[in-house]
């Protein structure tokens, strides 16, 4: 990815859910490149992008004649198997109103906005980002209401900062870098 995002997922028996966002300059596919097999997920653009597209048999050379090149494709699975595990715990060991309070404050640190968080894609696809429905999602901003957050369209205004974190109990094995 060079440019834009693009939405990863994946649908199943008429439900869709997201499981991650690529920003420049995030790669996808690449475990199926290196396997040779086919993408275990779908991939579209939710605003203008550009991507750039290498052939997979390019990359599988590439990796057998420069080892640095190699241990950035392994630096980068690596990364990606963690954020899925911390993902992965995130959704099993968080009700909807804590992911959705981490959410919030790993976003307010990203974007450097002090006690606010300008959500960048429609709500539906946060919803299914963060494991729930878009009425789901609705009921968690309700939720998080005594925590301070006002919610105004895309932008979220964080008022309690200490009770937010108190509510989200952000933790290293958990929080850092996932989007």
């Amino acid at each position: 990815m060079v440019v834009g995002l693009v939405e990863t997922g994946a649908s199943h028996a008429g439900r869709e859910t997201t499981l991650s966002f690529v920003r420049p300059f995030g790669t996808f596919i690449l475990a199926a490149v290196l396997e040779d097999q086919v993408y275990l997920q779908l991939a579209r653009t939710l605003e203008r992008s550009r991507v750039l597209l290498i052939p997979a048999a390019a990359i599988r050379e590439a990796m057998l004649r420069d080892a640095r090149f190699t241990t950035a494709i392994v630096g980068e699975l690596a990364t990606a198997y963690r954020n899925t595990v911390k993902e992965l715990k995130n959704q099993k060991l968080r009700a909807s109103a804590e992911r959705l309070a981490s959410w919030l404050l790993r976003q307010q640190a990203q974007q450097g906005a002090a006690g606010e968080v300008t959500i960048g894609v429609e709500k539906r696809v946060l919803a299914a980002r963060l494991g729930m429905t878009p009425e789901n999602l609705s009921r968690a901003f309700a939720t998080l209401g005594p925590y301070g957050i006002a919610v105004q369209g895309r932008t979220v205004q964080l008022h309690d900062l200490a009770g937010l974190t108190k509510l989200a109990k952000p933790t290293p094995l958990n929080d850092d870098a996932a989007s």
